[in-house]
């Protein structure tokens, strides 16, 4: 978290990233880059589901459809954040030559996720409506 708070200038002047270290090779770079707009779809997808949950079943009771709704999109605002971050911080250690970072974000989106559609599960087979 702090790490995040102390690099988010750079996530707004990628010219300082540049201005760190070597320039890797530009193969490592784009894939850096891919990475970072797979994690953006992940959070796209986490907010859209949040947002039909919301929307399309307005048979579930305000509580459950709600807090579902929620823990999506708060998964995918966790996740298009930690998407910069995790760019900047792969950016800067392959041009320092330093090892990628590790994360633990993966998991805790599973953490999120996982809870959320088993609640789901149970509320569509248990028919948890008004």
């Amino acid at each position: 978290m702090f790490d995040a708070l102390r690099d988010l200038p750079l996530w707004f002047s990628p010219e300082r990233v540049r201005s760190e270290g070597e320039t890797p090779d530009y193969r490592f770079s784009l894939a850096n880059e891919r990475t970072f707009l797979a994690w953006l779809r992940t959070a796209l997808a986490l907010v859209g589901g949040g947002f039909a949950v919301d929307q399309f079943l307005p048979q579930l009771a305000a509580g459950w459809r709600v807090g579902l709704a929620l823990g999506l999109l708060a998964a995918g605002v966790l996740c298009a954040g930690r998407a910069v971050n995790h760019w900047v911080k792969c950016e800067r250690a392959m041009r320092k030559g330093e090892d990628l970072p590790l994360s633990r974000f993966p998991t805790f989106i599973a953490l999120i996720v996982g809870p959320v559609a088993l609640a789901m599960m149970g509320v569509v087979l248990l028919g948890g409506t008004r």
